[in-house]
């Protein structure tokens, strides 16, 4: 069974999906396959998503499981290494997993990330320095990232 629950700060809306024990996705439109329904998993993610948009909380700890191809699960695990507050390229990306040309490939797997926030595919920017492609759109990645800037000085 599949649960989900809206997620709302300010203007952002998310829906975050989870079985009884792992979060497994996180939409920025509402599934259609999951019952609308808030568990303790759930509770305790909108907490941490709370917590994180207030600049309070720079992890997350949550129990999560991803469902993917062996390549998306070394970009999404590589994701994960990305510090709060920090940038890294797609190519930095697949250079670190030892797929040096395979940057497009990452730009794909980061697209395909169904955590994200909680795996922070905000965090990947082109080479030039330039915001490029964001499933929540681009201004939305504009606002994590400053978000995030704001609240480095812990």
């Amino acid at each position: 069974m599949l649960y989900t629950c809206k997620y709302q700060f300010e203007n952002i809306s998310l829906y975050l999906v989870a079985t009884e024990t792992h979060l497994i996705n996180i939409q920025f439109t509402q599934p259609q396959k999951a019952l609308l329904q808030t568990t303790e998993l759930l509770s305790m993610a909108t907490i941490q998503l709370d917590e994180y948009f207030q600049g309070k909380r720079t992890t997350f700890s949550l129990p999560f499981k991803l469902t993917g191809t062996p390549f998306q699960l070394a970009v999404w695990k590589e994701l994960q290494n990305i510090p709060y507050g920090q940038t890294t390229s797609y190519k930095e990306i697949a250079q670190k997993i030892n797929k040096p040309k395979a940057y497009r490939a990452v730009g794909m797997a980061n697209n395909k990330n169904p955590l994200p926030i909680i795996i922070p595919c905000h965090r990947v920017i082109g080479s030039n320095g330039k915001l490029i492609g964001y499933a929540g759109g681009l201004k939305l990645k504009n606002y994590l990232l400053e978000l995030e800037k704001s609240h480095t000085n812990f």
